[in-house]
């Protein structure tokens, strides 16, 4: 077992100090959460929670992913949302920050990795300018096999291949991930002969980076999905209990709930690091999409839902900082520390002229990384914010496993908090009816 991420709520404590007391009058709800969280589990209704322990299909998807190196030096991932944010997740975490302007020494024989979820013309052109399509594998991601900007960029992308390379070698360039019963997609790929793998009927789109989705890209790049795999598993066996003091995912959602409540209608992701800047997208989505909904209860409508917002430390120190501290009381801060970093840099002397920075001296970024996560921890703390944290041990695959669990996990528990189905979105739906008929897509 490897090491753990640790939730820290400390903070709370200090910024408000009858948490605890919360926590205690809240318990009753926390632990119906966990039971209707295990009961849907048992039903077959929550799919994200068997993805860790799927090993025939990693090793399905590994051998794929050997495929794509031995015969492409790019792949590009068509999808959008859920089929695009988990990738983009994995590689800004776990690839070199400039993987793809990397010799193909230093790649180590892995291809540079492209996740393509616009569908501005002037976006996808400049793709195209890099992209030798003779050597590049494109992976199709659209649970529901027609969701309309995957399918539109799929349908531009695969008539410039067949016209590069021909229909026959187009076939063998393109994967599809997709329903398997079901879809556009589908049909296509089973006609036209492409590699096919599937995402669980059971698993919504923002719950499936631990699946097809996300894994294959990952591998391609050389990420160890087994670890990753791994990580996830581990925290699905630790956080089972419907004691939040022994539950990390269901202590995170019982202070977002409690947050929520007091009138924090606004919960803020800090990582401090650059490697988590897309975890940060990947969880607004995945917060605002399951927990943005309307709720009926006795012939009375209430909209409920906490904002997401992303801030990267130290960056947003100098741009959102200002606002959390002296701007409205309506946040809940979750800070994500990071113990051990792969790299170091010694700060030199600062020269003739330099004599104010002379303090800086012979320390290091990491030092100077660490104060700045711990001097907004104490302001935000001595201001009455609440803020908790989370702490990884270090960047590899097993804790971003963990953490991404940790967080499908606590939001599944806060959907049942606020008595909500957190793994819909009919709002999003009726844009995309809207979009159809817009488009002229018959029956809309």
């Amino acid at each position: 077992m490897g090491e753990r991420i640790r939730l820290d709520y400390s903070n709370m404590l200090k910024a408000v100090p009858a948490v605890e007391e919360e926590i205690e009058k809240a318990r009753p709800e926390l632990i119906s959460a966990v039971e209707s969280v295990e009961a849907k589990r048992n039903e077959g209704l929550l799919g994200f929670f068997n993805l860790p322990f799927l090993k025939e299909d990693a090793a399905a998807i590994k051998e794929t992913a050997e495929h794509i190196k031995d015969g492409y030096e790019s792949l590009v991932v068509i999808g959008i949302g859920g089929s695009a944010l988990g990738n983009r997740l994995l590689h800004a975490a776990l690839n070199h920050p400039w993987h793809n302007k990397l010799s193909n020494v230093q790649r180590k024989g892995c291809p540079r990795v492209y996740v393509l979820d616009s569908i501005d013309s002037d976006h996808l052109n400049g793709l195209l300018d890099i992209l030798d399509l003779n050597k590049t594998a494109f992976n199709v991601i659209t649970k529901s096999g027609s969701t309309v900007e995957t399918m539109a960029n799929y349908l531009i992308l695969k008539d410039l291949l067949e016209r590069e390379v021909g229909p026959h070698r187009a076939a063998k360039s393109i994967i599809a991930t997709t329903d398997a019963s079901r879809g556009s997609l589908l049909q296509i790929a089973r006609r036209s002969g492409y590699r096919l793998f599937y995402i669980p009927g059971n698993v919504g789109g923002r719950y499936s980076v631990l699946s097809a989705v996300g894994l294959l890209s990952a591998a391609v790049s050389g990420i160890d999905i087994e670890e990753l795999l791994s990580g996830a598993a581990q925290t699905a066996g630790e956080c089972t209990v419907a004691d939040p003091y022994q539950n990390p995912a269901l202590m995170g959602a019982a202070l977002q709930y409690i947050a929520y409540k007091k009138g924090k209608n606004i919960s803020v992701v800090m990582p401090y690091s650059d490697a988590l800047d897309y975890f940060g997208d990947w969880y607004c989505q995945l917060w605002a999409e399951s927990l943005g909904k309307i709720k009926e209860s006795s012939g009375r409508k209430e909209q409920l839902g906490q904002t997401p917002i992303k801030a990267i430390g130290a960056r947003d120190q100098h741009s959102l900082l200002q606002l959390f501290l002296d701007g409205p009381d309506d946040k809940i801060f979750t800070l994500i520390e990071i113990e051990r970093r792969e790299n170091s840099f010694v700060i030199p002397e600062p020269g003739e002229g330099g004599i104010d920075l002379q303090y800086l001296s012979g320390s290091t970024l990491e030092k100077l990384l660490q104060s700045e996560f711990n001097a907004t921890e104490s302001v935000l703390t001595k201001r009455g914010r609440m803020n908790y944290k989370i702490s990884l041990p270090q960047i590899c695959a097993h804790t971003i496993g963990q953490l991404i669990f940790l967080y499908m996990l606590m939001t599944a528990y806060m959907g049942e908090l606020f008595g909500v189905n957190a793994f819909d979105q009919p709002a999003v739906e009726e844009g995309k009816k809207i979009t159809y008929r817009l488009m002229g897509r018959p029956g809309y």
